[in-house]
Order: structure tokens, then C-alpha cells, then sequence
């Protein structure tokens, strides 16, 4: 089987031979349902694939579609006039980037239709071209854009100083925002022109002001008819790759079950919608199976920089936003402040829905499995712990610490790595941003032990247990407490009953009560007893 990463040319892919999860079903019944589409979903999820697809659909390139689903359902086959814009591959740091992109584009196309000598704006411009079109081919125009927010994402909260200050243009941002005001202003003067558009794209559009005036797209990205548009379903992973599946599990050592339920470990977990069906992230599963080795492709990919610009300015600590409860306004729509990263890692892929409650309305979301979940902790603990204290050999040394059972070991580990890092906890006079700044750093450090399953703030009927670490021997369950005794936090631990769920494990139960001193920035008092 030949694997199509980093092809996202339809026809390559159908005439060159690389196997194609067949998406057109989903296709024709976008297409032949309405006319104006946004979709979001994070990067490499076949955003640029699908744009691909469409464009030659509407070419009436029946040939490339013989054999799949719409082959069947589509009894026309006409050719439209197609306008392609593609902002993926540019840098929109350069100040003139985004200007040139769109008069090249805009130029090309008054090349092939005509151009109207009086027309100055780019709406202007495009909706003379549109109209030739539609005269020319006697079909209305089909508008593809992929990546419509790059321009802008590139430059968030950079304060890079505009080209040109004007009124309220500042920055490279403001700037950006502007010009692409005037190129989508197209939508609201051709709409009679108009046959099929699609926008994708990372944001979620209604907040990036780009569009005033305009008719909202209808947004497909959160409708569960279409969760599996991009990335791959259960069901087709079980059905194309059955031989890849087998084949995996054989060089690893694994059974069929295995194999499968580790693919979904690492890969699966994505949820677009309450309908809550899993979607495998695709550039992750192909690589795994071309080089038949679970490893952490997508994140190696790179982490976008605006995201890490946003996390860099607010004020709050991933532990505070992963696995808890929002309503959809507060993840949905994206608004462009530093003080709100929840949409922007929820859009980005970080974070997916994991749960939904129709009761209240309010949606759970955490990362969605263990390859973004173990990228994203240690791509902040790098950055919050200085490089000579966090290092993946004291990784190393603390689990096989943690696996023994070497309690006595991991106080002097967790005593001196603290120590250590205990100028940036001095200077928080306020107390409860001490306490945020252990929780934060216990939450990283066992994040980091992705070798083993880590809950932090488990729910219980008695209350919320601080960490519990389940190792294949040993289960820990954390207390903290600050400026008080590790005696108080083992007292909670029975008081909350927080061992009982583990009443029938035939693992050893460690209760583990830790102080710490707002005073010395390290721990005070440590102690643990075996639950009987």
C-alpha cells in the first residue's frame, strides 16, 4: 500500500496509486445542500486533501472518481469556472506577504477573464472576473480557500508594526485584517455569481472580523453529519488498513486487539460535534503504519507559533483548563484576546470534546490522546523548567523509582528537583499562587510519566483526590498540602475514603500526604503508608 503524507493533490493520489479513504459520499451531499461552507479543523487533519477533492469534482474530472461513492450518486458531471487560493506554504510575517499572495492571485484570474480598468478594490476586481465567468462558461463560479486565517494567525499578539498606519491599523495584524476584509467582500457582491464556496481554516471565522457585512457561511465544522469529512473513522481504519493493522501488531509483538487498542491510544480520540464519534488524526496513523512504529508524529510536526505566543500571555496553567466543563460559547467561538486560550487550543487540535452533557449543555474537553497529551506536557515543562533541572534521564530515574515502589528515593528526587526551582516559587508572595505553582509543577512532572496513567484531580463521591499515579505494581494516591503536614494530607486520604475504588486491586495502595513550604519553596514534610 502506498501512503499519501504530504500529498494533498487529489488526482496525484487517484492516478499515482496511493490509497484514499473515500470521503465523496460525504461530498456529494455537501455539495448538493447548500452553496456556503467554513470548515475548521486542526492541521494536517486533510483540510488541503479535500479542497482538492472538490476542485476536481467541479472540473467534472469523472474519470479520478470512478470506483468511489459518488460515482454512483453524482448522474451530471458539469464543469465550473474554479477559483483556488491557497494561503498554506506562505509566511505572513513579511509585511508585503499577504498583499503580493492575493494581487497574484487576483491577476491571474483577470488574465484568463478580462479586466474591468475602472475597478480598484480587490471586491471590486474579483466580482468583475466572476461575472465574466459566469458569462463565459454559462455556470456560476465555484470559490475554494484554504487556509483563510493563516494570514492572520501568523502574526497574532506579535505587535509586528504595520506597513502602513492609518486610523486604526497599527500592527501587521490590523493590516492583514484589513486586506482581507477587501478580499472577502467579494461574497457580498456576487452572490448571483456564485455556485459552490468552502473556506477552511483553524478559527472559528465569526470572530476574526474579516467578513463585516457579509452573510455568514454555514459553519460544518461542529455538525455531526460531517465529523468524519476530514481524518479517518473507526469504521475505515478497520476496513482499509486490516492488513496494515495486522502487520503492525506482527513487528511489534502485539495481537490484532492490541494493536488496535493502542492505535486508539495514540491517535484516536478526536470528537467534532456532541454526536461524539472518534476520529483518527490521518498524518499519524499513515506515518505509523508506513514506518510501523508508534511514535509522536503529528506534534513533531511543530507546535504553531501563535499558539504558544497566546499560552505565553495568559495567565493560566493547562491543569486549570484540561478536563473540565464548558458551555460551547466559551470554546467555540474564538476571540482574539490573551486572556482566553481555551478556543485557540481547543481549534488547534490540543484539546477535543470528551464528553457531553444535554442536561446542562456543557461539553468536557481534555487532549484528545496520548501522543498530543505527552508533546504538549513536555513542550511546557520545557519552557516553565530551566534545561539543568528537567531532563528526560531524570525522567527516566524517577519512574523506575516509581515502578519499584522506592518511596524513600522519590522524596530525596522530588525534595532536590524542587530545591532546585524554588527562585521562581519564592517570588510568589500571594498564597494561592503558591499553591498553583505546586499543583502546576506536580501536575507536569507525572504528566511527564506518560508511561504510566496519571489522574489528576480524580473525581470520587468523597471529593476530588489531588493525583493518583497507577503503576504496574503500585498505585499512589497523592495528597498535597501547603505550609501544613504530610500527617493532615494522609488523614484526608482516609477521611475521603479516596483508596476505596481500589478496595479489589492486586496492586500494592500507597496513600502519600506531601508539604510543602511557601517559605523554603520545597517540601517540608513527606510521608506514606500502605493502605491495608
Amino acid at each position: 500500500m502506498k501512503y499519501p503524507i504530504g500529498i494533498q493533490s487529489f488526482d496525484r493520489i487517484r492516478e499515482d496509486g496511493y490509497v484514499y479513504v473515500d470521503k465523496t459520499a460525504l461530498i456529494y451531499e455537501l455539495v448538493s445542500k447548500g452553496t456556503i461552507y467554513f470548515l475548521s479543523r486542526p492541521r494536517r487533519f486533510g483540510k488541503s486533501l479535500l479542497i482538492s477533492t472538490l476542485e476536481n469534482y467541479f472540473l467534472g474530472r469523472k474519470e479520478l472518481f470512478r470506483g468511489l461513492a459518488i460515482d454512483a450518486l453524482e448522474k451530471e458531471w458539469k464543469e465550473y469556472p474554479v477559483f483556488h487560493i491557497d494561503f498554506n506554504g506562505k509566511n505572513f510575517t513579511s509585511p508585503m506577504e499577504l498583499k503580493e499572495t492575493i494581487e497574484t492571485f487576483i491577476a491571474k484570474c483577470e488574465e484568463k477573464y478580462g479586466k474591468d480598468e475602472l475597478a480598484n478594490t480587490y471586491g471590486d476586481r474579483l466580482a468583475y472576473v466572476f461575472e465574466k465567468a459566469h458569462e463565459k462558461t454559462g455556470r456560476r463560479v465555484v470559490v475554494l480557500i484554504d487556509e483563510y486565517d493563516k494570514p492572520l494567525l501568523d502574526v497574532m499578539n506579535t505587535d509586528t508594526p504595520s506597513p502602513v498606519v492609518a486610523g486604526d491599523i497599527k500592527t501587521l495584524e490590523d493590516y492583514n485584517r484589513e486586506i482581507l476584509k477587501g478580499f472577502y467582500s467579494i461574497f457580498k457582491l456576487t452572490d448571483k455569481h456564485l455556485q459552490f464556496v468552502l473556506l477552511t481554516g483553524v478559527t472559528k471565522f465569526s470572530q476574526v472580523s474579516v467578513f463585516s457585512g457579509f452573510n455568514q457561511p454555514a459553519d460544518i465544522s461542529y455538525d455531526s453529519r460531517f465529523d468524519t469529512l476530514c481524518g479517518i473513522s473507526e469504521k475505515e481504519l478497520l476496513s482499509v488498513f486490516k492488513d496494515q493493522i495486522q502487520e503492525l501488531g506482527k513487528v511489534n509483538g502485539m495481537t490484532e486487539e492490541e494493536t488496535i487498542e493502542k492505535l486508539k491510544q495514540k491517535y484516536d480520540g478526536y470528537h467534532f460535534s456532541d454526536g461524539m464519534i472518534d476520529v483518527f488524526n490521518p498524518f499519524s496513523l499513515l506515518n505509523c503504519f508506513q514506518k510501523r512504529k508508534f511514535m509522536d508524529y503529528w506534534f513533531s510536526t511543530g507546535t504553531p507559533t501563535y499558539l504558544m505566543r497566546l499560552l505565553a500571555n495568559n495567565h493560566e496553567n493547562i491543569n486549570e483548563l484540561a478536563c473540565k466543563e464548558y458551555s460551547a460559547a466559551e470554546f467555540v467561538d474564538y476571540k482574539a484576546t490573551k486572556q482566553k486560550p481555551l478556543p485557540m487550543i481547543y481549534q488547534s487540535g490540543y484539546f477535543t470534546i470528551k464528553g457531553y452533557d444535554p442536561t446542562f449543555d456543557v461539553y468536557r474537553l481534555d487532549f484528545p490522546n496520548e501522543e498530543v497529551r505527552n508533546g504538549m506536557i513536555a513542550l511546557l515543562a520545557s519552557d516553565y523548567f530551566s534545561d539543568e533541572n528537567y531532563s528526560n534521564s531524570w525522567l527516566v530515574d524517577v519512574t523506575r523509582t516509581l515502578r519499584s515502589g522506592d518511596l524513600e528515593k522519590f522524596k530525596l528526587q522530588l525534595t532536590g528537583f524542587l530545591a532546585n526551582i524554588s527562585y521562581r516559587f519564592q517570588r510568589k508572595e500571594d498564597t494561592r499562587e503558591c499553591e498553583r505553582h505546586f499543583q502546576y509543577t506536580f501536575y507536569l512532572i507525572l504528566q511527564l510519566l506518560g508511561k504510566y496513567n496519571t489522574y489528576v484531580e480524580k473525581e470520587t463521591s468523597q471529593g476530588r483526590i489531588d493525583c493518583v499515579l497507577e503503576c504496574p505494581d503500585y498505585v499512589y494516591i497523592f495528597e498535597f498540602k501547603l505550609n501544613s503536614t504530610a500527617e493532615v494530607a494522609l488523614k484526608q486520604i482516609d477521611e475521603k475514603g479516596y483508596a476505596q475504588p481500589y478496595a479489589a486491586d492486586k496492586r500494592k495502595i500507597y496513600k502519600v500526604g506531601i508539604s510543602f513550604s511557601s517559605e523554603t519553596g520545597t517540601v517540608n514534610d513527606f510521608s506514606y503508608k500502605p493502605c491495608e
